[in-house]
């Protein structure tokens, strides 16, 4: 099994949105997926409650059997077409793959 994890600092404004509006928004895209993508296991999205200096503004937090799922699911066009989005709102962006 391979973790994907990305966290996100957004924007204070894009996309004519506030952070919060595009933290929601992205959380609903991402969240979308799982039932588009095969590949993808388990999907959880969360937004940040308690704003502090080091903290991200959303997570996400996935599951796939293997490597060639995670590069699959990163590939497919439902995946592709947030992509813009994701990239006008974040500030930051960090991602982590891992087996377990």
């Amino acid at each position: 099994m391979v973790k994907h994890i990305v966290l996100w600092t957004l924007h204070a404004h894009a996309e004519g949105n506030t952070q919060q509006q595009n933290a929601q928004l992205a959380k609903a895209k991402l969240e979308y997926l799982k039932g588009t993508i095969p590949q993808i296991i388990d999907i959880e999205v969360g937004i940040n409650l308690v704003g502090e200096g080091s903290s991200v503004d959303i997570c996400l937090y996935s599951t796939f059997k293997d490597e060639t799922d995670l590069k699959a699911y990163q590939a497919h066009p439902e995946h592709q077409k947030i992509l813009p989005f994701m990239g006008a709102i974040k500030a930051e962006r960090h991602v982590i793959d891992y087996s377990i």
